[in-house]
């Protein structure tokens, strides 16, 4: 019988989390979770099938990371709640680097892509809700602003660049405020 590992699967996808948040999922090896631990590599193997195992649950660990920075933002009332979704979007990638390229920027080929997640079709209805949106045109406006976010993040993250928080506030309302009056314009003229 083979002796009883002394870690949890927690305890390891989190030591793994770690190595990522400092070197990147690159920097996620058995020996290098292990020494994390201050064991050996075989405690990944006592747990885990693979190391793609542990990988995918770093992913969904980091997930969750940036889900919960996601709903404090909202919740906190510093912004509106949709510009909050992307004013943490970005606080993400600026404070997790790591992270944010492991869940925003690898390369997903090899998966297969749902439709629409869960928090951008609550972001589309937020928009479809509040300006009388068509969901097509709440859509089309959402990608609109995360190709935005979605760049100002990158650069952050790949430290393109160092803008404070002021700047990025002001851009994401004046790209914001330009699209909705273009939509409400457009709204305005199929009424007529």
């Amino acid at each position: 019988m083979p002796p009883k590992c002394r870690f949890t699967r927690e305890q390891i996808v989190q030591a793994a989390l770690n190595l990522t948040r400092r070197e990147g999922i690159g920097a996620v090896t058995a020996r290098a979770v292990g020494a994390e631990l201050n064991s050996s590599s075989k405690v990944v193997f006592g747990l885990f099938e693979s190391m793609e195992e542990l990988q995918r649950e770093v992913i969904h660990a980091a997930d969750a990371r940036y889900q919960a920075r996601i709903r404090q933002e909202m919740a906190a009332g510093r912004y509106p709640p949709y510009k909050a979704s992307g004013m943490a979007y970005i606080g993400f990638a600026k404070e997790e680097p790591e992270l944010f390229r492991l869940l925003f920027m690898r390369d997903r080929t090899r998966e297969t892509q749902a439709s629409e997640s869960a928090e951008t079709q609550m972001l589309t209805g937020m928009l479809r809700d509040s300006m009388g949106l068509s969901e097509e045109s709440a859509r089309i406006f959402h990608l609109e602003m995360w190709i935005c976010v979605h760049g100002i993040a990158t650069m952050l993250a790949t430290q393109y660049l160092e803008w404070d928080w002021e700047i990025i506030s002001r851009m994401m309302s004046d790209l914001y405020d330009g699209l909705r009056r273009r939509y409400q314009e457009e709204n305005r003229n199929e009424c007529h």
